[in-house]
């Protein structure tokens, strides 16, 4: 669940994936390739570098982390998410901003955020590490 430092903020929700109903693998190659899209799409992105908002550069408060984020983009809102498993809403962090640090997407679809977390390692497990 996303978590602010003032007060708590809903959580991105992810809805199930659907595929289209046709048996044609043209049809579902087209499908997967094309960007997440519509009201509840979560998309996420990995940012191995150090962040800086108004030149203040980004730190976890539960690990004290410099680098190595989960960016989660849901409608209007970014949070960043730690591999310690601490997550809060970054209000600095335009859907805009978010684009720009897609360059070349390669998309991978998870039934649920917490699928996702688990699969790129944000869940907790690697608390402390940096992996490059």
């Amino acid at each position: 669940m996303p978590r602010t430092a003032e007060q708590p903020t809903a959580s991105p929700t992810t809805p199930a994936v659907q595929t289209p109903a046709a048996s044609d693998p043209l049809l579902q190659l087209e499908y997967e390739t094309q960007p997440p899209s519509g009201p509840g799409a979560v998309r996420c992105a990995q940012c191995p570098h150090e962040l800086a908002m108004r030149g203040i550069p980004v730190t976890c408060s539960a690990c004290r982390a410099r680098r190595d984020w989960l960016l989660i983009n849901h409608g209007r809102r970014v949070w960043i998410r730690c591999r310690c498993g601490s997550e809060w809403l970054e209000p600095e962090i335009t859907r805009k901003d978010f684009d720009a640090m897609l360059v070349a997407p390669s998309w991978t679809y998870y039934p649920t955020l917490e699928q996702a977390r688990i699969a790129l390692g944000f869940d907790g497990i690697f608390a402390g590490l940096y992996l490059e």
